[in-house]
């Protein structure tokens, strides 16, 4: 179930990715309701201050999808950098974590994360800055620095929501995906990475220009 999901979901999200905009800007509004609505679940009652959290949680996973997605020359090229980036580290975490093992990242956190999972992780998002590098999409200096930023922000956003779900004794946000769990537990390294990279691109291409300001260095 796991498989299949994910093998409707990436084309689904990937198209609606090439589309833009409003496609793109209604897909990120209902999914960003639902990490609220999640957000809510886990923390149940929860302090005014968690709520708000939340609340923080979801616009900002819903602004920095738009204005990465908004520049009409490199915001397609930007978001599946991104994209990419957090779909590998969650592999390559995966597949190095359970194939090598070892030492643990943070067990109090979260028990199943190894450093060679963060590794493997961090190799894979190379892998993909020398892709876009191969095909004429950025430089290869600067996508090496920046995929491993990302990677490392994916990774802390995953352990975030470790992090908060332990705070509540909750395993999973939801059950809304077979095999994946809720929205929070498929998108916690999507959310940090895309924030991440909407920072990095506002700061150096400007509000009209995200798309731009992080693939063209």
């Amino acid at each position: 179930m796991r498989v299949l999901a994910a093998l409707v979901l990436i084309p689904v999200a990937i198209g609606v990715a090439y589309a833009g905009g409003w496609w793109w800007a209604a897909l990120v509004i209902a999914v960003s309701i639902g990490l609220f609505v999640e957000w809510r679940m886990i923390v149940g009652a929860g302090s005014m201050g968690w709520i708000a959290l939340g609340l923080l949680y979801a616009a900002a996973a819903l602004a920095a999808s738009i204005v990465v997605r908004l520049d009409p020359v490199w915001g397609f090229a930007a978001l599946m950098f991104v994209l990419l980036v957090v779909w590998v580290t969650d592999i390559g975490g995966y597949f190095a974590g359970r194939g090598i093992g070892g030492p643990k990242l943070w067990p109090r956190v979260s028990p199943k994360k190894t450093w060679a999972g963060a590794i493997g992780g961090l190799v894979l998002s190379l892998g993909v800055a020398f892709g876009f590098a191969a095909y004429g999409i950025g430089r290869i200096g600067p996508l090496l620095v920046l995929a491993t930023a990302l990677t490392v922000t994916s990774q802390l956003g995953d352990l975030f929501e470790s992090a908060v779900k332990r705070r509540f004794g909750v395993k999973d946000s939801s059950h809304i995906i077979p095999g994946h769990g809720g929205l929070m537990d498929r998108l916690d390294g999507y959310v940090f990475a895309i924030v991440a990279a909407a920072a990095i691109g506002l700061l150096r291409g400007g509000a009209d220009g995200v798309g731009r300001g992080l693939m063209v260095w």
